[in-house]
């Protein structure tokens, strides 16, 4: 009996390297993407708006960024070389018709509006993000990542990483256009 109990540490210890095996090999694993926010109302965030370069003096709550139609919401910076890769690809959005707001994370709003001179303008508007907090709130891993945002202000999807493939676009698109779920009532029950 005091030998089982002797190797009883050894088990748990194993079972525990087991565990962290596994999360490592999850992290690592390039279909596994943390989608926590997908069904869930985007944060209440209120951020200054990119107005020439400079951050605000207008102000707007992310939620209600989309004015109650569907966008795309994508969180970037000009220091991030993905989002540079990205570009061309929300440009395309934009000509499609696409309403995309565009979240500068943890960037100046000068370096923000030179980013945008030089590539392009692919947003309908420009939120400042200098500090991080709707990175946070929108539980951000890095840029650039895009959530797909219905027209009642419900996260449908999200991308993390550079949107550089045409499918996964199309996904992030497709769940805007989704009709949305009509809100739970209460029903009675005929006899």
């Amino acid at each position: 009996m005091k030998r089982w109990l002797a190797l009883l540490p050894l088990v748990v210890l194993a079972g525990l390297a087991g565990l962290f095996v596994y999360w490592v090999v999850r992290q690592g694993d390039p279909t596994y993407k943390p989608d926590a926010l997908v069904g869930q109302a985007v944060p209440e965030t209120v951020l200054p708006i990119l107005q020439d370069g400079v951050a605000g003096p207008q102000n707007v709550d992310l939620k209600t960024a989309g004015v109650g139609r569907p966008m795309i919401v994508n969180v970037f910076a000009s220091w991030c070389a993905p989002c540079r890769l990205e570009h061309p690809k929300l440009m395309a959005l934009k000509a499609r018709g696409v309403a995309v707001v565009g979240v500068a994370y943890k960037d100046e709003p000068e370096a923000t509006a030179a980013f945008l001179d030089e590539l392009g303008d692919p947003y309908s508007m420009v939120l400042v993000d200098r500090e991080g907090r709707a990175g946070l709130d929108l539980g951000v891993s890095g840029v650039p990542e895009s959530f797909a945002v219905d027209a009642l202000g419900r996260v449908v999807a999200k991308q993390s990483g550079p949107l550089l493939d045409d499918a996964e676009i199309d996904r992030l698109v497709a769940a805007l256009q989704a009709p949305p779920r009509a809100p739970p009532t209460a029903t009675s029950r005929s006899r």
